[in-house]
């Protein structure tokens, strides 16, 4: 399993981290293209978490990417 981190902001860009790394794995001018990469290379390692940070560092939402098992997956809301 693989975890990512994607962090950064609109001014500086965005970078994306897998988890225990020194180094950065890539730099992006959106978000959405370093999430993107983050997700494909989590994918390409046996799947984990993508977790996005906030501009001010907290984890503000995490994405389980296949073939990892979400821990926490969406209730079905029907009643």
């Amino acid at each position: 399993m693989a975890n990512y981190h994607v962090s950064g902001n609109r001014k500086d860009g965005y970078r994306i981290k897998r988890e225990g790394a020194s180094r950065a794995s890539g730099y992006f001018h959106t978000q959405s293209a370093a999430e993107s990469k983050a997700k494909r290379l989590s994918s390409n390692s046996g799947g984990g978490e993508v977790r996005i940070h906030s501009i001010n560092g907290p984890i503000r939402d995490s994405d389980t990417v296949p073939p990892a098992n979400d821990p926490n997956p969406p209730k079905d809301r029907r009643h």
